[in-house]
């Protein structure tokens, strides 16, 4: 869905300055779901099952190209 879109950015802003970009949001979706979590009592086994999935949809919706 999302792959066309995240090649052209990928080619527009090299791959270097892409992946590190890519990394940031990565690493901010991550501390998102873990305030969540946090926030709920959730506990850190379920708080990386969801993480999985955020990772799953993301290559399903072609985010991680």
């Amino acid at each position: 869905m999302f792959a066309p879109i995240v090649v052209l950015v990928r080619k527009y802003l090299g791959k270097v300055k892409f992946n590190q970009l890519r990394g940031q949001a990565i690493a901010l979706h991550c501390q998102t779901i873990t305030n969540f979590c946090n926030r709920f009592g959730i506990e850190p086994k379920e708080r990386q099952s969801l993480i999985r999935l955020a990772k799953d949809n993301g290559k399903n919706l072609g985010l991680l190209v």
